[in-house]
């Protein structure tokens, strides 16, 4: 019987515990939780952020990225500039074999503008990465007032980061 009561239990709150993850496979990429910050309705842009494993023994290419709900979507990365982190456009971003690339506040992540509406906490978004090799894979962005706690420390520098956009 309390074998029973534990199983049921673990199978209630199993699902509650993965609630907010969501991962997608293309071959031997592995595309982990995409999310972005839930922004102003006014914000004129907004970012995207996931994690590419790469589980095969050669590389791939992340070449580009577009969703419907955005005119335009753009790869960039952080550098430093002096005293200062700028962002700019990367035409490509390699995920290596057996290793990953991330897309997190701070690093490497995805520019959307002109956007048609800014998303709500607990909302998601169509989002198309175009990789070399995989080819192209459909994910859904989901809407989030923090930033998982994994990213949670890089989430001041994807504030500067917007400023840094709009200028």
């Amino acid at each position: 019987m309390k074998l029973t009561n534990a199983l049921l239990l673990t199978a209630l709150l199993l699902p509650a515990a993965f609630a907010g993850a969501h991962d997608y496979a293309a071959g031997t990429l592995h595309i982990e939780h995409p999310w972005s910050r839930e922004m102003p309705p006014s914000a004129p842009t907004a970012a995207a952020y996931f994690v590419v494993h790469n589980k095969g023994a050669a590389a791939d290419r992340l070449l580009g990225v577009d969703t419907p709900m955005a005119a335009k979507a753009e790869l960039h990365e952080h550098v430093q500039a002096g005293e200062l982190m700028k962002m700019q456009q990367v035409q490509s971003v390699e995920v290596p074999a057996g290793g990953e690339a991330s897309f997190a506040p701070g690093a490497y992540h995805v520019m959307l503008f002109g956007l048609q509406q800014q998303y709500r906490d607990g909302q998601r978004f169509p989002l198309t990465l175009h990789f070399e090799k995989a080819g192209d894979v459909k994910v859904e962005v989901a809407v989030q007032k923090q930033a998982p706690a994994e990213q949670a420390d890089h989430a001041d520098h994807a504030q500067h980061a917007e400023h840094d956009h709009a200028q």
